[in-house]
């Protein structure tokens, strides 16, 4: 099953409750990656309030929405005209992982971490997966890290590595959009990270049972491919990070894991003149997961 969360049509992005959330009913024959048929669910504004409802409720809601688009088409709608929404908007808790994948450690001439490394950002730095993002006047340095996102379906506190898969509701495409000038002022990377309407989540949340077994993660800039990596080839797998974060504090429905990024971020990189390309207004990121979708967010 996948499911958006979109902004109800010439609505005001800054006035909340102005969405609702939707499951997705057919997809483009050649890009999968393009949904184009959706059915909104009743009195429920978001991916992340659908959550909160006991599993029960979830699959009734779901199959009363579909039951009753089948006997009206009208409740059946164009995507083509509507606007992603950021995905979870009022989530408790995001987590984000740094130096997850080996290739990523690497180029970033750190040691393979131990344990899991760790920081956090909030609700206000998420926005929509087709989203402006902003190139701030007080940082220039604005670097692109394609991630998977661990949505949390069940609550739990202390779970088990076994048992993690249970508490999983979905996954997502995310892009941990950095702000590397106020990262690097100090050894704590938070405020290089936690700028508003920065990091773009969705357009969809995908069941695990549908997220492909050899998915990969592409990033593109203005085309041009920057990062790509098999899921897989990560050194904490998502039921390990769930695991762990849960030791600290209760999980709940709706909270957000970013499980880091791979090879190819913009800090790593210089061009024929020694300059880092960091993201200007005007570039396009692209981020898209196999069977998760494609994000598409232009610097202003």
């Amino acid at each position: 099953m996948k499911l958006a969360t979109f902004r109800q049509p010439d609505s005001d992005a800054s006035y909340p409750g102005a969405t609702f959330a939707a499951v997705l009913t057919s997809f483009h024959p050649q890009d999968p990656q393009v949904a184009v048929r959706a059915v909104a669910l009743p009195e429920c504004r978001d991916v992340g309030e659908f959550l909160t409802a006991e599993p029960q409720e979830q699959k009734d809601m779901v199959r009363e929405a579909l039951e009753a688009a089948k006997e009206d088409h009208g409740l059946l709608l164009d995507v083509s005209t509507l606007v992603y929404d950021t995905l979870v908007p009022f989530p408790t808790k995001v987590f984000c992982v740094g130096l997850n994948y080996a290739d990523h450690i690497k180029e970033t001439g750190q040691e393979k971490p131990e344990h899991p490394t760790l920081f956090a950002k909030f609700a206000q730095s998420l926005t929509g997966a087709l989203d402006p993002i902003e190139v701030p006047e007080e940082d220039h340095r604005v670097d692109y890290e394609g991630e998977l996102c661990i949505v949390i379906g069940e609550p739990g506190r202390r779970i088990a590595v076994e048992d993690a898969k249970d508490h999983i509701a979905g996954y997502a495409v995310a892009n941990d959009v950095s702000m590397r000038g106020f990262q690097g002022r100090t050894s704590e990377w938070l405020q290089g990270k936690v700028w508003e309407a920065s990091t773009p989540v969705g357009p969809w949340l995908v069941t695990p049972d549908e997220l492909p077994r050899d998915a990969r993660i592409t990033t593109r800039v203005n085309g041009e491919q920057q990062q790509s990596a098999k899921l897989k080839d990560v050194v904490f797998s998502p039921e390990e990070l769930v695991a762990y974060a849960s030791q600290m504090v209760t999980l709940n429905p709706g909270d957000l894991i970013l499980t880091g990024t791979p090879a190819g971020v913009a800090v790593a990189r210089r061009d024929g003149d020694g300059r880092r390309p960091w993201l200007t207004a005007g570039d396009v990121v692209e981020v898209e997961i196999t069977g998760l979708g494609r994000q598409r967010n232009e610097l202003v």
